[in-house]
């Protein structure tokens, strides 16, 4: 997987609502309600990054989680970091109606 430019990581980012660009790495901050709304999310997210074959890292919170995005393999952020992101959002909106 070919790493993305800066140029290019920064226009996927327009369609990509909360994300933002890092030094190497896309992330992500999620609000949610309790500690209990968090874990599910972390263990949605985990789900479908091991069928992705594709990890994130997470720092989680009482009620928050930030997601970080990169391929190591790359040295930096590729169409696998920017397709997961989309899998990530469709899943916390499910996961986070209000």
């Amino acid at each position: 997987m070919e790493k993305l430019s800066e140029e290019k990581v920064k226009e996927a980012l327009r369609d990509l609502e909360g994300w933002s660009l890092g030094e190497g790495f896309i992330y992500k901050e999620f609000s949610t309600k309790n500690w209990k709304e968090t874990l599910f999310l972390v263990n949605a997210i985990g789900g479908i990054a091991e069928a992705r074959w594709h990890h994130p890292d997470l720092e989680v919170s009482f009620k928050k989680l930030k997601v970080k995005l990169t391929t190591h393999e790359a040295g930096g952020i590729t169409e696998k970091d920017i397709n997961l992101a989309k899998e990530i959002d469709t899943l916390a909106k499910d996961i986070l109606k209000r």
